[in-house]
């Protein structure tokens, strides 16, 4: 009589799955180089011993499966493969002990940290601060509520597409930007955009209620981008009070307060963006505005820019501040001291990035509802005055066929639609924080779908991230995203009609409908990264190995999946060697380590910094939005070398561009030199998933 059930650890009797044996010990095969084909020969034996130990007796428990399996191997002379097995279930029994201390049934197998991170922001919790939903309920409850807004469609079974929309964030081939996740379908105010621009006047009346508005979406979720251009500059005149104004700088501090203050419900930090004109009298103050330690650390900074300031900094000529408030011009400064000013503040603490207008009011969607002026918080989203985007993102990593020989196009195709779809509901089933906010909304109905696991993708297909190859693919990927984007949205448009500004909008000359203004962004994604087990957006990797923090000071080795995989197939793996990788996080230098491997599992920090902006480029030129990279340098990066990156992204026709010397920001969440035990290894925070390495500025 054969075994039927078997008791989990938690005492819960589930059905006895013999093919869970075979794959455990198929792991442990590989791990240490023997032959997998073995895996089935050993299981069968372990399921017969099974079989006539318990057919007359208790239920056995996974304990007792496990032993059988460690003398199984022993009988067979695989001592090293049962140290494998002991390894791996020891480590699996750590993380199944830490995940019980989090409070989180795991129904899904994640990783430790994509679990600590589901604990901290997404999963449900009741008024005692008790989880109350597991990671694929979470998913269903989304799926549910976004899947609601196809209620009154005749043509459309809400049923089927609830099913497809969680299949798709179960599987982790799509998920939406954070306050979806947060807060879809739950009692609380169901807002699941996750950025926004804010317009600010010259006046007190204009800048509090944009105070109070910043509170109310950060309180949600969200993030805010703002312009400061229309500021009266410091020391400028105020009739009405007959006083001296204190400028933009000034009110920038209560809008960075009131930022700290919120914490954005204690779940997710709040950022925002702050730009100013080149030409505002203000602008070296800004350019400077964080030279101190702490200032303005709820802001991310950006210099908005025109090709006319470009070319004059290219030519070494002279420009023209302008006072906002009487349009006048106030004195002429040298273009190229204001362009070096920024590159210097850049290299010396990460601020301010720039924002090339022109290029981004070329591609202006709706122009004849004015000019974009600001961007959400890391720039991939430029937006008018009260709009909003829903943002979600396509894993790469897994849209891979399966011999590793080309994308899975189909997959791929199928994806894009379903992610379109889900992201325009969210529109229709959005509790917006504001009037303003839902009128301008749903007037352009602006999302952004985008791309996580690109570094994954390249390596699975045998591509490095700095070769010509990886900017063609790059390219090629996103030029059929976008097109099956628009082909959805076409067919949204004329499903349920087109976005009330289309007639008015660059679009109305070249197709019948449109459901949005725009389709594509290319957004950091930070912790949905996290939870989907991939690089963040179109990074490449950060570390090759390293140490992560998890909680409470416990801290584990990570290793890349995919490098680990390689290493143990050449049969160069080992726990030294590991080690070794993690108290850098690359393999360059790493003896033992073979060329095409090194070539292959390239970092951040080792690439060149001209690839990072090539390849923002070759994403921008088929997204509609604008694309959020991180041109990541080394700490001994030179001056001359921000500079070029500056005019490389202008010239390659970016909408912005932003950097980050490493080492230059206290806080930042990537560290190679922590006063822990484990101070000689790449250090890492739980929620870090690639690109800008700071708390809080760099999540979608």
């Amino acid at each position: 009589m054969n075994v039927k059930k078997i008791e989990k650890r938690t005492g819960e009797i589930v059905d006895f799955q013999p093919s869970k044996i075979t794959e455990a010990i198929k792991k442990a095969l590989i791990a240490t180089d023997v032959d997998e084909g073995l895996a089935n020969q050993l299981s069968d034996e372990v399921v017969k011993k099974i079989n006539s130990s318990y057919s007359k007796r208790n239920i056995p428990a996974v304990e007792d499966v496990q032993d059988h399996v460690e003398k199984t191997l022993i009988k067979h002379n695989l001592a090293n493969v049962a140290k494998a097995y002991i390894l791996y279930r020891n480590k699996q029994s750590e993380k199944r002990e830490i995940k019980e201390i989090l409070g989180v049934s795991d129904d899904l197998k994640l990783s430790l940290n994509s679990i600590k991170v589901l604990k901290e922001r997404y999963l449900a919790k009741n008024e005692e601060g008790k989880i109350i939903e597991t990671p694929s309920e979470l998913f269903l409850r989304v799926a549910k509520k976004v899947a609601e807004a196809d209620a009154n469609y005749e043509d459309i079974d809400v049923e089927k597409l609830k099913n497809t929309f969680f299949n798709k964030m179960v599987n982790l081939d799509f998920l939406p930007n954070s306050p979806t996740l947060m807060n879809a379908g739950l009692a609380v105010p169901q807002q699941l955009s996750a950025c926004f621009v804010l317009p600010i006047n010259d006046s007190l009346e204009s800048i509090f209620i944009a105070v109070k508005n910043m509170a109310l979406i950060h309180k949600s979720g969200g993030g805010t981008g703002f312009s400061f251009s229309h500021i009266r500059p410091n020391g400028d005149m105020v009739k009405t009070a007959k006083g001296i104004a204190s400028g933009p700088l000034s009110f920038m501090k209560v809008f960075d307060v009131t930022t700290d203050v919120v914490k954005q419900g204690g779940r997710r930090r709040g950022a925002n963006m702050g730009v100013l004109r080149f030409d505002h009298p203000d602008i070296i103050d800004f350019i400077t505005a964080k030279d101190a330690d702490g200032a303005f650390e709820n802001f991310n900074l950006s210099v908005a820019v025109t090709n006319d300031f470009i070319n004059a900094v290219k030519k070494d000529e002279d420009i023209h501040l302008v006072n906002p408030r009487t349009n006048k011009k106030t004195k002429r400064i040298s273009a190229c001291y204001i362009f070096d000013l920024i590159s210097y503040q850049a290299w010396k603490t990460g601020d301010p990035g720039l924002l090339f207008l022109d290029e981004i009011n070329k591609h202006n969607p709706t122009p004849k509802e004015g000019s974009i002026e600001a961007s959400n918080p890391c720039g991939e989203v430029p937006l008018l005055s009260y709009e909003s985007c829903n943002l979600g993102s396509i894993n790469l990593s897994n849209m891979i066929n399966e011999d590793k020989s080309d994308v899975n196009w189909e997959k791929l195709q199928r994806t894009v639609r379903t992610g379109i779809h889900f992201l325009d509901n969210i529109i229709d089933v959005n509790e917006f924080p504001l009037k303003e906010i839902e009128k301008k909304t749903r007037e352009n109905r602006k999302i952004g779908l985008g791309v996580m696991g690109f570094a994954e993708l390249l390596i699975q297909l045998d591509i490095p991230y700095d070769s010509n190859q990886a900017l063609e693919i790059a390219q090629k990927i996103m030029k059929f995203i976008s097109e099956e984007a628009r082909k959805k949205s076409v067919e949204l448009g004329k499903m349920k009609g087109s976005f009330p500004n289309f007639k008015d909008s660059i679009w109305n000359e070249s197709y019948d409908a449109m459901r949005n203004a725009t389709v594509t962004t290319i957004a950091p994604t930070g912790t949905i990264s996290v939870i989907a087990g991939c690089s963040s957006g179109i990074e490449p990797l950060f570390g090759i190995a390293f140490v992560r923090n998890i909680m409470g000071g416990k801290k584990f080795f990570e290793v890349n999946s995919l490098f680990e995989k390689r290493l143990k197939k050449e049969n160069l793996y080992s726990n030294d060697l590991i080690k070794q990788i993690a108290r850098k996080g690359s393999v360059q230098n790493i003896d033992g380590i073979t060329q095409d491997i090194k070539s292959l599992y390239v970092t951040a920090l080792d690439i060149d910094p001209s690839v990072h902006v090539k390849m923002q480029s070759a994403f921008q030129k088929f997204t509609d939005n604008a694309v959020s990279k991180t041109v990541n340098l080394p700490q001994d990066a030179s001056l001359e070398q921000v500079k070029n990156i500056f005019l490389k992204a202008f010239e390659l026709n970016c909408k912005g561009i932003t950097l980050y010397r490493y080492g230059t920001k206290k806080n930042q969440v990537l560290s190679m030199d922590d006063d822990l035990k484990q101070s000689e290894y790449l250090n890492v925070e739980s929620d870090y998933a690639g690109g800008c390495p700071t708390i809080g500025g760099c999540e979608m």
